[in-house]
């Protein structure tokens, strides 16, 4: 009975450590959440390139500081392939800046619940960009997935709006940021990925502010610093939550972030989803939830 022991205690930890992975996920999702909130806040009165430049400034120096704290700056910032990490900075780069427009314009509850596709996208585009394997299985959630996205949106009828595509062109380029992270982490650590998120993310921000910086009022500018901490701590909790479970046991928790865009998003602005668009949503993100459910059980059953 004793050479059992060990074994059930390891189980336990390892079901110990992914519990609280979730939890942190889950409180993450909240933190960023509140950034799209205060995101929209600001797009009404502050420059999104603006709003952009300073989020990666202090990014960038909590990129910086992190990595400093685990590995030599000098090592870190050598990747073995630096195209593929600029590529992927410049794609989160502007899924973000196109995120801060389009939210100036769209619910906030609805641009996440038409965003909530992009893990869809994440599997589908695995199969050119990763020559990984999708079954019929997953290849039908994608499908039903794609539905549920056409429910919100509606195109063609007196309720689409033209904006709406900004929100499916943001999933896009989220979804490509995952495939390209996913294939840059083969190479280099994660410190590595996280400094050239920051550094060139920073970077090319800067290069808009002779055109768009304005010296933002004092209530803007503690606004700024509040977007910045919350992006800050949900960041730190998605990379705790990481460090605890794996990223396919945590895939499903992701969705939360949708449930607080409806609290933010109802509290916050006063919006209420229409009937239409929670069923979209609840057919998105079952969908993205099934796929989640599939790849875990392929990984469980795959020899480690």
């Amino acid at each position: 009975m004793s050479s059992q022991s060990p074994p059930l205690s390891v189980a336990s930890s390892k079901r110990s450590d992914n519990l609280r992975g979730i939890l942190i996920l889950v409180f993450a999702t909240f933190f960023f959440a509140a950034q799209d909130a205060i995101t929209k806040k600001l797009t009404q009165s502050v420059s999104v390139y603006e709003i952009v430049c300073i989020r990666f400034f202090f990014f960038s120096l909590f990129a910086i500081i992190f990595t400093a704290r685990n590995n030599r700056l000098s090592e870190a910032i050598k990747s073995k392939v630096p195209t593929l990490q600029v590529i992927r900075a410049l794609l989160i780069s502007g899924e973000i800046a196109i995120f801060a427009y389009a939210i100036r314009f769209l619910g906030l509850a609805e641009l996440h619940a038409m965003f909530a596709c992009f893990p869809l996208l994440i599997t589908a585009l695995s199969v050119p960009f990763l020559k990984e394997q999708v079954g019929w299985r997953r290849w039908v959630a994608i499908f039903i997935g794609f539905i549920g996205t056409l429910i919100i949106i509606r195109p063609g009828t007196g309720v689409f709006e033209p904006v709406a595509i900004l929100a499916l062109v943001c999933a896009l380029m989220f979804a490509m940021y995952n495939i390209l992270t996913r294939k840059v982490s083969r190479y280099d650590s994660f410190q590595t990925s996280l400094l050239y998120f920051g550094l060139v993310g920073f970077f090319v921000s800067l290069l808009t502010m002779p055109w768009f910086w304005e010296t933002p009022t004092n209530e803007e500018a503690l606004w700024l610093l509040a977007i910045s901490a919350v992006a800050i701590i949900g960041h730190i909790g998605l990379i705790k939550a990481l460090e605890l479970a794996p990223a396919v046991i945590l895939q499903p928790f992701n969705y939360f972030v949708l449930i607080w865009a409806i609290g933010i998003g109802y509290f916050a602005f006063g919006e209420i989803l229409d009937t239409m668009t929670m069923l979209g949503a609840v057919i998105v993100v079952s969908s993205g939830v099934y796929i989640a459910f599939r790849e875990y059980r392929i990984a469980s059953i795959q020899p480690s």
